[in-house]
Order: C-alpha cells, then sequence, then structure tokens
C-alpha cells in the first residue's frame, strides 16, 4: 500500500510550503494545485473558477462517495467540482507515496489510513507570511491594512472550516481528527518539514 500524508492547513500558515519541502526531502509525489489543473482539464472549466469554489460547500448537498453518475443528473458545475476532484484525490493515492494538501484529503482516503497533519499558527505570524509572500494565495493582501486581512484569513479559514465539516461531520483543526499538529508561528517551514520527515519516517 501506498505512504500518504494530508496536510490541513490555517490560511497564513505555511501548510503548502511545508509540504512541498516534505515532499522533497521524502521524494513523494506532491499534490496541490495540481489537482484544480486537472480539475479544470476534465470539466472544461477554468483554473480561477475550479479554484473558487473546490475548497466551498456545494449547494445542493450530496454525499461524499458520489460518483461522476449523480452531477450527470443534477447539471450544476459546483457539483462536478467536488464529484472530480474527490476522484482525482483517490487516483492520486492509488499512483504512489504522496502527500495531498487540503480538500478533505484526509477523510476521502481514510480508509488507506493516511498520515494526517493538520498546520495553523497565531494571527501575527499570519500576517507577516502574506505580506511577504508575493503567490497566488495571498494577492492583494498588501493593499490590506492589517485588521482587513486578517479579516479576509478569517473568512478563507471559515470557508475550509464549513468545507471539511460539511464533508466529513467532523470538527476542522481539532486535534482528534489528526495524527500531528503543528504550530508554526516559530519554527521555519524547512526546520518543520525536516522535522516531520524524520518523525514520519518513525512512526511507519
Amino acid at each position: 500500500m501506498n505512504k500518504i500524508i494530508t496536510i490541513g492547513r490555517e490560511f497564513g500558515s505555511g501548510g503548502r510550503e511545508i509540504g512541498r519541502i516534505l515532499a522533497e526531502i521524502l521524494k513523494f509525489a506532491y499534490y496541490d494545485r495540481e489537482i484544480i489543473s486537472e480539475i479544470s482539464k476534465r470539466t472544461s472549466l477554468s483554473e480561477k473558477y475550479v479554484q473558487n469554489i473546490a475548497e466551498q460547500k456545494p449547494v445542493i448537498p450530496f454525499p461524499i462517495h458520489t460518483g461522476r453518475t449523480f452531477w450527470a443528473v443534477i447539471p450544476d458545475y459546483g457539483q462536478s467540482v467536488h464529484s472530480e476532484q474527490h476522484n482525482i484525490i483517490r487516483e492520486a493515492a492509488s499512483k504512489s507515496d504522496c502527500i495531498i494538501v487540503g480538500r478533505g484529503a484526509d477523510y476521502v482516503l481514510r480508509e488507506l489510513k493516511p498520515f494526517r497533519i493538520f498546520v495553523y499558527s497565531d494571527d501575527e505570524s499570519k500576517l507577516k507570511r502574506c505580506r511577504e509572500n508575493q503567490s497566488h494565495d495571498y494577492e492583494k493582501g498588501a493593499e490590506m491594512s492589517d485588521k482587513e486581512l486578517i479579516k479576509r484569513i478569517s473568512q478563507i479559514n471559515k470557508a475550509r472550516a464549513d468545507y471539511y465539516e460539511f464533508y466529513t461531520g467532523l470538527k476542522w483543526g481539532d486535534k482528534v481528527n489528526y495524527d500531528l499538529c503543528i504550530n508554526t508561528s516559530a519554527i521555519s517551514p524547512k526546520k518543520i518539514a525536516e522535522n516531520i520527515a524524520e518523525f514520519f519516517k518513525c512512526s511507519c
């Protein structure tokens, strides 16, 4: 059976960067935005549109195990994205050892017993990271006041929590749902990834 690591993360906590570095150390496949790109190819929807709804609750509830036949009956693009996302996550896990960031992958793959990580940090660290990082994830942050940016970060994290809790019935970020929870406030992503790699190797 392939080794799987899933990473849930608060926005601005550095979870994505940790995932990339960890994948390099362990020589695992890495899936994050790659999932968005693949959904776009399969659904003929733009990546920007897919990104906007990939971690949002669907308008019409449907169970997490629903396959493609369901959204043929109810032609809703949001349904298509979520259904295809679950399919892609399962396919990725079946191919090789891998790290998957976000998107409820820990629950989607629960029967495969992934090593589940949750990454969080304090508001000051999130602000600093958003100010320094110019990637797509933190776009427009430089135009906001600290108060506005904290509010935006909270909104994004609430959306992630709502998505996770809708599909899983579990509380996002609750330590009982993860194998390892990490506060990234005072430690570099590289150091954290190195420590996780050692911990993971010992736990296998």
